[in-house]
């Protein structure tokens, strides 16, 4: 685990300057002076909780932020088991908590591959406004008008492993999948590499978290994003005969889209969490994924504001007690006092 100090995170971490990033035009004012608006993905199930608890900490942690929270909520149709969209009550709620809910169509991925959401919901967004999507189980734990985003230079998270691919015994190497995915899209491969690691190590190679990214037009991205995951998964080059892609065509196609449209590696501030926690903390923004009543890491400044019954330690409860009156809790986002069970695990209830 590891933790950057908020002193460093007042700009982004920045590599040292190569082909693939130089971050010389990069915002240097504390503030994000330019408007942006914000993207999750509200749907029925734990999403649509999610969403809510994203709302609430984004009024909270940032309530100068200058731009529209858009939830965007998949529609009823042939791609779908069951109806995707979310409960009156939670709508409710997160237009209460200043959420804007747009509705948008699966039209290539749906019950199948859930993650395609993120990219199909690109479209429900206004054309030509900078945005920044999000995974819905974010918490935000920090001023996001602080984070000096370059919207004309697209990035996306850096907390990431090596996933992907996953190289067997008789190749094809590191190098030669990417190397075919960029041929594919008549990219320049070369310019993507960093030079600080050496060959088939997986850091030398782009690739992001896509837990959150970023850009000046939805709709430009939105579009080649759609367009290379369609590729990829329709038209499978060789090289990935041996790899899987679920859950992880969203991943492999954005450093893709990133790269082409003039982006690459910066570090921002969201990326310094604790990358090992079930609930991951740092000064910008925190998940809740993985069962977050097991655990109670937050820092004080970040606890989610929810009390169990059944033990002191704020936490996110889901399971033992009624979760819409959790949320509603949380809505109301009281401050949250310190958690005398931080860095230990309790049992599950």
């Amino acid at each position: 685990m590891f933790h950057l100090s908020r002193k460093s995170q007042t700009r982004p971490i920045l590599r040292a300057k190569t082909n693939r990033q130089t971050g010389a035009n990069m915002a240097r004012k504390a503030r994000t002076e330019q408007p942006f608006n914000i993207l999750i993905v509200g749907q029925a199930g734990r999403l649509q909780f999610e969403a809510v608890l994203f709302a609430a900490s984004l009024r909270a942690s940032s309530p100068g932020f200058a731009g529209q929270l858009y939830v965007a909520e998949p529609q009823p149709g042939p791609l779908w088991k069951n109806d995707p969209r979310m409960r009156g009550d939670v709508r409710s709620l997160l237009e209460d908590l200043g959420a804007r809910i747009v509705p948008f169509e699966n039209r290539h991925f749906g019950q199948s591959y859930p993650y395609g959401n993120k990219i199909e919901a690109l479209f429900a967004m206004p054309k030509g406004e900078p945005f920044v999507f999000f995974d819905t189980d974010t918490l935000v734990t920090g001023d996001l008008m602080t984070v000096p985003f370059d919207f004309a230079r697209p990035s996306a998270s850096l907390r990431r492993e090596g996933t992907w691919p996953e190289i067997q015994l008789y190749g094809p190497s590191y190098h030669k999948t990417w190397s075919t995915l960029y041929d594919k899209f008549g990219l320049d491969f070369e310019s993507s590499l960093d030079p600080a690691y050496p060959d088939e190590y997986w850091r030398r190679y782009l690739y992001f978290n896509a837990g959150y990214f970023f850009y000046e037009c939805p709709h430009v991205f939105g579009q080649k994003f759609l367009d290379y995951a369609l590729a990829i998964r329709d038209d499978t080059p060789k090289e990935l005969v041996c790899q899987s892609l679920d859950p992880w065509l969203d991943q492999i196609a954005l450093p893709l889209v990133i790269h082409a449209l003039g982006g690459g590696e910066i570090r921002y501030p969201m990326d310094c969490w604790m990358a090992t926690s079930p609930v991951t903390t740092g000064s910008f923004r925190c998940f809740t994924r993985a069962r977050p009543t097991k655990w109670c890491r937050c820092s004080k400044r970040s606890q989610p504001p929810i009390r169990s019954r059944k033990c002191s330690r704020p936490m996110i409860q889901s399971n033992s007690w009624s979760t819409m009156g959790a949320v509603k809790k949380c809505a109301s986002f009281s401050t949250a006092t310190t958690c005398p069970g931080a860095n230990k695990p309790f049992a599950t209830r």
